[in-house]
């Protein structure tokens, strides 16, 4: 099976502006997340979409010096973005990550990739919550393709693959178990704030120079240190509309 992974990035987040290229550690934050993700298995390429906006040309900048694969669409029409950049891959499974996870789970999603070649569907669920900003989604390329023709709601234009949240039996699906070890939903690992970049940066230093720590060893350094943990505890993710 070909599978692509596709990074969603861009500058103009309403939060944190230019968060995805924020120093972290000894490098950037994106740079973090394009090498955990080419620490998936069993991927053909990794891509990095942001926007045909002006303020993103420092994306496309950051890619072409760094080797890395970048495609320009949609600021807003998200779907379209992933859709038309997966298209010209012509790929059976795309892999969808977002660019403010700097410590996305690549040992997971290594179980989803097994999952989907085992039991070939349209979408890998997880079973138990993770912690925000450590999951990664696989889905079959002619599921997008059917989110793509029929959602049309501003959320799933947004939000690439709620749709088949919204609409599961549409989908054929299998499932693998979130390790006990991962279940602390109550942490925040992602990058939308002041305060999580604070978190995240505590994380970078601690591991110095390790961009591939596991994110194990991540939330035990979290629920270890409770007052790290604590920095954006109180961050109300935005809801979907």
């Amino acid at each position: 099976m070909k599978t692509i992974l596709i990074i969603q990035a861009r500058m103009g987040s309403s939060r944190l502006p230019g968060k995805v290229l924020k120093p972290l550690g000894n490098t950037v934050e994106l740079d973090y997340v394009v090498s955990r993700c080419r620490r998936f298995p069993e991927v053909a390429e990794v891509i990095v979409a942001t926007s045909v906006l002006s303020q993103d040309d420092e994306i496309a900048d950051w890619c072409k010096q760094n080797s890395v694969v970048c495609y320009r669409g949609s600021e807003d029409d998200v779907l379209d973005r992933y859709y038309s950049c997966a298209k010209l891959y012509h790929p059976d499974y795309v892999i969808r990550v977002t660019a403010d996870c700097p410590f996305i789970d690549y040992e997971l999603a290594g179980q989803m990739v097994a999952a989907m070649r085992e039991h070939p569907c349209d979408i890998v669920r997880l079973e138990g919550e993770l912690p925000r900003g450590l999951a990664s989604e696989i889905i079959s390329f002619s599921a997008l393709e059917h989110m793509y023709t029929h959602g049309k709601e501003s959320r799933h234009r947004e939000h690439v693959t709620y749709y088949a949240y919204e609409f599961p039996e549409k989908f054929t699906s299998t499932a693998i178990t979130v390790p006990d070890s991962l279940r602390h939903p109550q942490l925040r690992i992602t990058l939308d704030t002041e305060e999580d970049y604070a978190l995240l940066t505590a994380i970078a230093n601690q591991f110095t120079g390790d961009k591939y720590v596991s994110a194990r060893k991540v939330v035990d350094y979290l629920l270890a240190h409770p007052e790290i943990a604590a920095l954006n505890a109180h961050i109300e993710q935005k809801p979907v509309i």
